[in-house]
């Protein structure tokens, strides 16, 4: 009796079923690995195909905005320290003002500098773009950046359409937001239980996203060496500058 106690202890909580993710993983000819004592999964190109470093995870969420879990797309894009990015659903830009807002209203400033997500802060130490600025995302998507031009020459040359193809069939109240920090793209949304289908969608918005930032941070570092002109010239762009994050 005491032994097959034990047994059951060992054997802990049972692990999510990501076999939907397994074939879908198979289908593109990419690696799956399970998240080892978590539940969830990591998908990444084999390493022998010499891809460019991006991965998509799938288990419990990183932020407290998103819920109970979510999937994760993230690739090094290589732009620049200063070049910070936030786009996401205006639902959920709402609701992190009304926390940030109710936060200092509460006096919890230590609070706020400690544990607020670093995106919630970028609301309201960066300038918001327009409407007009966000074009066919205006009514569901709300966006703030550090270097505003960057981001919308980011959203000209196709994040803005790879979006737009995204508001039929996605509720305006599920919680997304894609973020360039430290060099790094991230696009998040939640995903309560693996769904392949909404997965090939936001993996199609990855692909078609992820070249033009790395192009756009290639730009940015020709121009701050002077190998480029005109919009592209970093100097002439104003910065707003975060904390050390």
């Amino acid at each position: 009796m005491l032994d097959s106690l034990r047994r059951l202890l060992s054997k802990g909580p049972k692990s999510a079923d990501v076999s939907a993710f397994e074939e879908w993983a198979d289908k593109h000819k990419f690696q799956l690995r399970r998240v080892r004592d978590a539940e969830g999964c990591l998908i990444e190109p084999p390493h022998s195909s010499g891809a460019a470093d991006w991965r998509i995870e799938w288990g419990d969420s990183q932020r407290s905005y998103i819920g109970s879990r979510e999937v994760r797309l993230t690739a090094e894009v290589g732009t620049p320290r200063e070049l910070l990015v936030l786009l996401l659903n205006r639902e959920l830009m709402e609701t992190m003002e009304k926390t940030v807002f109710d936060q200092y209203v509460e006096d919890v400033q230590t609070r706020i500098d400690t544990e607020t997500p670093a995106e919630m802060r970028w609301l309201v130490m960066f300038p918001k773009l327009s409407g007009q600025e966000l074009g066919a995302l205006r009514d569901r998507f709300a966006a703030v950046a550090s270097v505003k031009p960057w981001l919308q020459l980011w959203l000209s040359n196709g994040l803005e359409e790879a979006l737009a193809g995204m508001l039929e069939g996605t509720s305006a109240d599920t919680p997304v937001a894609i973020v360039i920090n430290r060099g790094r793209l991230t696009i998040r949304t939640a995903m309560p239980t693996p769904d392949t289908a909404l997965l090939d969608r936001w993996f199609r918005v990855f692909e078609r996203v992820m070249p033009t930032a790395r192009r756009l941070a290639r730009d940015w570092t020709d121009a701050s060496a002077g190998g480029a002109t005109g919009t592209l010239r970093p100097s002439e762009w104003p910065i707003s500058r975060p904390e050390d994050e």
